[in-house]
């Protein structure tokens, strides 16, 4: 019985992880992309800013995790 709670565990772990990283990077570049609107600029600057926050935000999101697998 704690084989398969511990394995439903770590799979709501991965789960979870891979949706903070999805999320983390389509909300960045959302906010990006309505700021770019809002604000136009020729390069899209904005939006590719607010996209790498996203991507920053994602690969901190990895960070912690591997931190608490240690």
């Amino acid at each position: 019985m704690k084989k398969k709670i511990k394995k439903y565990w770590e799979l709501y772990k991965s789960f979870s992880l891979g949706l903070s990283v999805v999320f983390s990077v389509v909300i960045g570049g959302v906010i990006g992309y309505f700021l770019d609107k809002r604000f136009p600029t020729k390069y899209h600057i904005l939006f590719l800013m607010f996209l790498f926050y996203g991507i920053g935000a994602a690969f901190w999101n990895i960070y912690q995790e591997w931190k608490r697998l240690k």
